[in-house]
């Protein structure tokens, strides 16, 4: 109904630029929004306000003119004028319903779909060094819940999984593999469990053992060169790596696959060349033996200004060096419109940079959007950066494991006589969902406390709410499967169903929002206020005890509508929904 206000608008901008009422030039940002208090209408605008100084008449009387303007619509009951000058719109209820009706037949529930765009989203990432771990996790939930959406939406979307497979710490856990398979024989491998272990044993013989540091830098020379004997460790130290955390994906329900693991070592052949193009536009500079580029717009808080090293004096590359590289890739042979980097926020002054220099160098398509989409810090109950007891990192299966272990207990006290195969699969879907969801529902630029107690909670914004809310809607339905609704309508008469109706019709609204900034909690916040307005529709219109069997039947259609709706926003959050809990 947003979209439809919108276009009536401007088609009203048009017809007084024709009359000169408006200045011909004018190009106002036409903003309608909802409004908070329901008797000043459904949606409002500021057009005339923003529109009184170009017109040079006051805005209560350009917005008389806008109103005069208006073309006839049977979505709108009546508009007014309020304040200094805003427009308020009243949405007729019939149309609604009819809205809400063509939605229930719609298998997209009705969402407009812009146009369509190649959207690269770059997320998850791990290094390749280590078992994933709790730092990992905002990256590959939050990026996972944009991509979803944006594909919900209609776009074209790429997944680039830019794992950190390359680099000199490849050297070292090379040259330890290599000892330990002298030391053992070709039947030694390493088991999953271990990663974390080796790279620790690997990094105590790096610094212990000048003969097997020195070993470790030849092995990043000759893997860099592409010696086959290096070539095919790496292969394997990569092959166990990435198993690792595809079945952490797979665990969490995240939608990325092997296909879409396009790692540093993809643009390892490109690096040269991304310096010589530097080099040849006179962008760079040395600084100390190595090649760096210094923009005028970075500076330290000396004003000194920040370089971007490209190339180090030994000759190595740097994080910088790739991502150039990868932004030319994405620009060039993927023709991406938007490229969003799902990255830690402290990463904000590189991307800044990067980005910048991608730009200057002629890198990436001027329309090419780049985008970092920064999130802070998951921390612990006492405000820190999320540990074990004995203050180490917290493995993502460790948190999973645990994140199930309290489920499970949850939902048999709440269920002491359900059998264990049904306790169980509640307790997996739970577990992941309360994980996700906490962290989700959180702004992803702000830091967050992670505590178990507050996700596992029936009570306020949390996964085991919504997933109930769900299947009290179900519900509803194993009551009345033998209901014919084929040929029942939507008739929005109480004020509860009408307040029902109109967040009903917001979904399209809120995902074209979250796509547009990000920002997955803006979905979470919508669902709590979807289940809390079937809540108290549901308490306040009897649905089955309806009055009559079109009441009952418009009321079921509604609450259909709900389910489709909860249903289709957690699994765009990546969250699997029960049908009993």
């Amino acid at each position: 109904m947003k979209s439809h206000i919108q276009s009536l608008l401007e088609q009203t901008v048009a017809t007084l630029k024709q009359q000169g009422v408006i200045p011909a030039d004018a190009a106002p940002r036409i903003q309608v929004d909802r409004t908070k208090d329901k008797s000043h209408g459904d949606l409002a605008t500021n057009l005339a306000m923003m529109l009184t100084k170009a017109a040079g008449k006051p805005p209560r009387v350009l917005a008389q003119l806008i109103i005069d303007h208006l073309p006839a619509s049977e979505h709108v009951a009546k508009v007014e004028i309020a304040g200094p000058g805003f427009i308020n719109f009243f949405i007729d209820d019939n149309a609604l319903a009819k809205q809400l009706q063509q939605a229930l037949k719609d298998p997209t529930l009705g969402v407009t779909r812009p146009a369509a765009q190649t959207i690269v989203v770059d997320y998850s990432s791990p290094n390749l060094a280590k078992e994933m771990h709790v730092g990992h996790l905002r990256s590959t939930i939050i990026g996972d819940a944009v991509v979803r959406a944006l594909e919900f939406l209609g776009h074209k979307v790429i997944r680039q999984n830019h794992v950190g497979d390359w680099g000199t710490q490849f050297g070292m856990l090379l040259a330890y593999m290599e000892e330990l398979r002298a030391a053992q024989g070709d039947e030694n491998s390493i088991e999953l469990s271990d990663l974390e272990s080796f790279y620790r044993a690997a990094k105590i013989r790096f610094d212990e053992s000048e003969d097997f540091a020195t070993r470790a830098r030849h092995l990043v020379v000759e893997l860099q060169s592409g010696d086959e004997y290096c070539n095919k460790l790496w292969r394997e130290f990569n092959e166990i790596s990435l198993t690792h955390c595809h079945n952490v994906y797979k665990r969490l329900g995240v939608s990325l696959t092997r296909a879409d693991v396009r790692g540093e070592s993809a643009y390892n052949d490109d690096l040269p060349q991304v310096v010589n193009d530097l080099d040849a536009q006179g962008l760079l500079s040395e600084s100390n033996g190595a090649k760096v580029v210094f923009q005028q717009e970075f500076h330290n808080k000396d004003g000194e200004p920040l370089p971007v090293i490209i190339q180090k004096a030994d000759g190595g590359y740097l994080y910088a060096t790739t991502d150039l590289a990868a932004m030319r890739y994405r620009s060039s042979a993927l023709k991406a419109d938007r490229v969003l980097y799902f990255v830690d926020l402290r990463q904000a002054l590189h991307f800044q940079q990067v980005f910048s220099l991608a730009r200057s160098a002629g890198f990436v398509r001027p329309e090419m959007s780049l985008e970092h989409m920064g999130f802070g810090t998951m921390n612990g109950e006492d405000g820190r950066p999320f540990k074990t007891r004995t203050g180490g990192v917290v493995k993502l299966v460790d948190l999973l494991d645990e994140a199930h272990d309290r489920a499970l207990e949850l939902v048999r006290s709440k269920n002491p006589d359900m059998d264990d195969a049904t306790l169980e699969q509640i307790a997996a879907v739970v577990g992941v969902a309360s994980v996700k969801y906490a962290d989700l529902s959180k702004n992803r630029a702000s830091d967050y406390i992670f505590s178990f107690d507050q996700m596992l909670s029936f009570e306020g914004n949390t996964a085991p709410y919504l997933l109930y809310a769900y299947t009290r809607v179900a519900g509803i339905f194993k009551k009345a499967d033998d209901i014919d609704l084929s040929g029942a309508s939507m008739q929005l008469e109480h004020d509860k169903e009408k307040a029902l109706g109109n967040k009903l019709a917001q979904f399209g609204e809120v995902l074209a929002r979250m796509v547009d900034k990000g920002q997955p909690h803006l979905l979470c916040g919508y669902l709590y206020e979807l289940a809390g307005a079937f809540s108290s529709f549901y308490e306040a219109c009897p649905v089955l005890a309806a009055d009559n069997d079109s009441q009952r039947n418009s009321r079921l259609l509604l609450a259909k509508l709900t389910a489709r709706t909860l249903k289709q926003g957690l699994a765009l959050l990546g969250i699997e929904t029960l049908e009993r809990m």
